[in-house]
């Protein structure tokens, strides 16, 4: 046997007893402290989950007049406040779906499939999605410093000393505003995603009339499209705000946590927004 044959067999054995070997301890450790942490952080989030929604059907009516003003002043942060942003982004998104879609529907003469595209992309997936996570990345992160910061200085013992329900007062306002934000924010966005999109197919001179194009939204468009939307985004704001104020306030934090407790929920509130949506994917597969 050759010099070349020797080395080769001898990293063939080598590479074959790496392959065939049981993970060192500690990978098998490491792996096992994050299946155990993800099984912990699920079953906080679903408990966290349950309380607050009994809360929100059994204390609904309960100081409406203090509630009330928290629910509005979480409804402007994560919805009037950012609608120029979203405005914005909308125009956005329509020049992009659009620029794309004409140039390529140009070369097959299918310039009639610009309404269906539209409603395909836009109105069932990316304007929900998108909006959920422009509004968690303004007001979902703001939940967990406002509420870490406020556990870390003790404010949250200090409600409970005082008789008060911190998740009727601190957590059901948050959850049902950013809900209500997010479904508005929706409406606004695909709207002008929608409307943007025409625009820019104009300036590309597509010979599509306005007349022509909202036709072909409507015939694409259906009821199961207005519920799902809806359930979806109120969803994705519920979602959001249980896991921003789970990480905010029902876990002992200090100061300096505050903002790795702010990446955990970001994080997870992306994968949980993820899931949701798959959900609705096989409901459109299904329907």
């Amino acid at each position: 046997m050759g010099k070349g044959n020797l080395i080769s067999a001898i990293e063939t054995a080598r590479t074959r007893w790496l392959l065939q070997a049981p993970l060192p301890r500690s990978y098998s450790d490491y792996v096992g402290r994050k299946i155990f942490r993800f099984l912990l952080t699920v079953q906080g989030l679903g408990a966290f989950a349950l309380i607050t929604l009994g809360v929100i059907v059994t204390k609904l009516r309960t100081a409406r007049s203090v509630t009330t003003p928290l629910v509005v002043h979480e409804l402007s942060r994560s919805g009037l406040r950012l609608l120029p942003m979203f405005l914005f982004m909308s125009a956005a998104l329509g020049l992009v779906v659009i620029g794309q879609a004409v140039s390529w529907l140009t070369r097959v003469n299918a310039n009639s499939f610009l309404g269906t595209i539209m409603v395909l992309v836009v109105v069932r997936e990316l304007g929900p999605l998108f909006t959920a996570l422009l509004v968690l990345s303004r007001s979902g992160t703001a939940n967990v410093i406002e509420l870490g910061t406020a556990r870390a200085l003790g404010e949250v013992e200090a409600l409970e000393a005082m008789g008060i329900d911190p998740v009727h007062y601190l957590v059901m306002p948050r959850v049902i505003g950013m809900a209500l934000g997010v479904f508005s924010l929706t409406v606004y966005f695909i709207l002008g995603a929608l409307l943007s999109g025409y625009l820019w197919a104009f300036l590309q001179n597509v010979p599509l009339r306005p007349g022509e194009y909202f036709e072909q939204l409507a015939r694409a468009l259906s009821g199961l499209d207005f519920a799902i939307l809806a359930i979806k985004s109120f969803l994705f704001g519920g979602v959001i705000a249980i896991i921003t104020c789970y990480h905010g306030l029902a876990q002992p934090l200090s100061l300096g946590e505050v903002p790795a407790a702010t990446i955990r929920a970001v994080a997870q509130s992306i994968i949980a927004c993820v899931l949701v949506d798959t959900i609705f994917i096989f409901t459109y597969l299904l329907a």
